[in-house]
């Protein structure tokens, strides 16, 4: 039987090097992922750690890095004690130019059935990267309150 697993689409009219930019700077995350930086040296093998507000929310391993292409690694949430103690995921970013467009591809799989990691980032990863498009599109990113996602303790 498959693992269920979460994939979204989304085409953003950038370049796949300002994507690439945005998917891996803790600059540019901070500005649309609520607050959160991603830190790593990008390098296979290397760890990384998603930082919300000062705080560690989620860990891995990077997998595959192919910039500007094709970015992969493992995923663990380290606050709420049901997911942490949940088996680590695996996330990939797909980046294909698309015209004046870029097809961003997130696939997000490996979970349990059951899983309360999949039901909180399909919540989140809609959110988040609708707010990486806007950013790119406008300069400006929606206001949506981490409280509506489930996210507490952060605000």
């Amino acid at each position: 039987m498959a693992r269920p697993e979460f994939v979204y689409v989304t085409y953003i009219e950038t370049t796949p090097e300002k994507l690439w930019e945005a998917l891996t700077d803790s600059a540019f995350t901070r500005q649309y992922w609520f607050d959160t930086e991603v830190r790593s040296d990008w390098k296979v093998g290397s760890s990384i750690a998603l930082v919300m507000s000062g705080r560690t929310t989620d860990t891995g391993e990077i997998l595959e890095v192919v910039p500007p292409r094709r970015l992969s690694y493992t995923f663990k949430h380290e606050v709420d004690e049901d997911m942490r103690n949940e088996g680590p995921t695996k996330v990939v970013f797909t980046l294909e130019p698309w015209g004046a467009l870029v097809k961003l591809t997130v696939t997000h799989e490996g979970f349990a059935d059951g899983s309360k990691l999949l039901d909180g980032i399909s919540r989140g990863w809609p959110a988040i990267l609708s707010g990486l498009k806007s950013l790119l599109e406008t300069g400006k990113v929606p206001a949506i309150p981490p409280a509506a996602l489930g996210i507490e303790g952060f605000e």
